[in-house]
C-alpha cells in the first residue's frame, strides 16, 4: 500500500527536524489549536487523529480536553515509533495504532470526531475518496470530520507558494487542493455541511480548515 500515498517524512534522518520545521513555517500551534476549538469537544467523546504523524495534534487534543479518548493512526511504522516515544515523554494518555486511511481498523460508528492534519494532499484522488468513505463509516451518526490541509490559493502569492507543494508531492495528488475540491469530495462520500471554515496564508500556500458532518 505504500505507493498510494507519499509519507510526510521520507527519511528517518529528518524525523527530529519535522516538528521544529512545522512550528517555524506553518503557524502549527495556531492552526491546530483553532481546529480543535472548532470541534467543541466534550467528555467522554472518542476521537481519532487520522495520519497522526509525530502525534503533535494527537497529544494536543488530549491536553486541551483530558476527558476524551484519543487515538492516533498512521501507516508509517518508523514515524509511529517516534510518536510513541514522544507520547511517553509527554505522559501518555493516547493510543497510537498502525493502519492505512483507506482501510481503517475500527468498527462502524466508533468515533464522535475524526481529525486529520496535512494528510489528504499526500493521497491520490481514489484514495482520498476511499478514505472519506472510511471516515464516514467509523463516525457515529452526527459525528464530525475536521481537516487541516491545502486549499484553493487566495491570491497570486499563494498560487506561487503552492508550487513547492506541487513539486514535492506531485501535481496529480495536489491538483484537487489547488482547485478547492475537498468539500465536494466530502459531500460525495455522504457528508453534510462540508465547507471551509478558516484560511491561512503560509510559506507553502493557503492552508484551510474543512468541516463536515455525518447526518444524524
Amino acid at each position: 500500500m505504500e505507493d498510494t500515498y507519499i509519507p510526510a517524512i521520507r527519511s528517518g534522518r529528518f524525523l527530529g527536524l519535522y516538528d521544529p520545521l512545522l512550528r517555524w513555517t506553518m503557524r502549527e500551534r495556531t492552526f491546530k489549536r483553532r481546529l480543535i476549538e472548532e470541534a467543541r469537544l466534550r467528555s467522554p467523546q472518542r476521537i481519532l487523529d487520522l495520519g497522526c504523524g509525530t502525534a503533535t495534534l494527537t497529544l494536543l487534543l488530549k491536553r486541551i480536553c483530558p476527558g476524551v479518548e484519543v487515538m492516533g493512526l498512521d501507516g508509517d511504522m518508523q514515524i509511529l515509533n517516534y510518536a510513541k516515544a514522544k507520547a511517553l515523554k509527554a505522559g501518555g494518555g493516547v493510543q497510537l495504532h498502525q493502519g492505512f486511511a483507506q482501510a481503517l481498523p475500527y468498527p462502524d460508528a466508533s468515533f464522535d470526531h475524526v481529525f486529520s492534519s496535512l494528510v489528504f494532499h499526500h493521497l491520490t484522488r481514489d484514495i482520498k475518496m476511499q478514505t472519506l468513505q472510511e471516515v464516514f463509516r467509523v463516525l457515529r451518526p452526527g459525528g464530525e470530520l475536521h481537516v487541516a490541509d491545502w486549499g484553493r490559493p487566495q491570491n497570486w502569492l499563494m498560487r506561487h507558494a503552492f508550487r513547492l507543494v506541487e513539486w514535492s508531492d506531485g501535481k496529480e495528488r495536489t491538483a484537487d487542493h489547488r482547485a478547492g475540491r475537498l468539500p465536494q469530495f466530502m459531500k460525495s462520500a455522504g457528508f453534510a455541511r462540508a465547507r471551509v471554515t478558516q484560511q491561512y496564508m503560509t510559506l507553502f500556500g493557503t492552508l484551510c480548515h474543512y468541516h463536515a458532518q455525518k447526518p444524524a
